[in-house]
């Protein structure tokens, strides 16, 4: 079982017909012991970083949502909820959760393509990965495979986190993380095949980790 984390993002049910579309079982909430008890965590989102910081620290969220990838909960962030869990935000100039290094810078207005036309703010639309370290999380996943993706917002972090960058006016980097921490700038849940993909390389890689875990306290017992 996934636990979809509820913080009002508009992309919650999309989320959770994605993972239905694939027959993972899922729950859509807020309470911090049932993210507990989940096998992992999505974190998705969409709008503003500093009004989903708010909704975070009202709900009570935050801490629990750095205990769980503390404690190493399977976690992968989506759009804003990848944004986020850097240590700023460029919008509005807010401290975000701080669970791994970096910014999220704002595109600059008068983007260009590497053939000059103009590349409109915000990137909205069907787009590349170029894989720079191999990770679980894209396995099966080629290269001509393309995701959807809306945002006016990049992330830049540590050099040796990221996964993959795409192009859009300038390069950046679009998966970052390590095994069983990662985020993703694009919607999964809206892109097809490759994003549907994605998300049963997640759950596989949950479920192996979960039946590792009871492998372990069984032996311990």
């Amino acid at each position: 079982m996934l636990a979809i984390v509820d913080y009002g993002a508009g992309n919650l049910t999309s989320v959770r017909r994605a993972l239905e579309h694939c027959g993972i079982p899922s729950i859509v909430t807020a309470r911090p012991e049932a993210l507990e008890a989940a096998q992992g965590v999505i974190f998705p989102g969409v709008g503003a970083a500093a009004q989903a910081m708010s909704v975070l620290r009202a709900a009570g969220l935050e801490a629990p949502l750095r205990s769980l990838v503390a404690a190493g909960r399977p976690f992968l962030g989506i759009c804003l909820g990848c944004q986020i869990l850097l240590e700023r935000s460029e919008e509005g100039g807010v401290p975000t959760l701080g669970l791994a290094p970096g910014i999220c810078r704002r595109f600059p207005p008068d983007m260009r393509e590497e053939d000059g036309t103009r590349a409109p703010v915000p990137h909205m639309g069907w787009n590349r990965l170029r894989v720079v370290r191999p990770s679980r999380l894209l396995d099966g996943i080629g290269p001509d495979a393309e995701f959807y993706f809306v945002h006016g917002y990049y992330v830049e972090t540590a050099p040796e986190l990221e996964i993959a960058r795409t192009r859009y006016g300038r390069e950046f980097c679009s998966v970052f993380g390590r095994d069983g921490f990662w985020a993703v700038q694009f919607h999964p849940e809206k892109s097809g095949r490759p994003g549907l993909a994605l998300l049963e390389n997640f759950y596989g890689y949950c479920r192996e980790e979960a039946a590792h875990a009871l492998e372990t306290r069984h032996c311990l017992s």
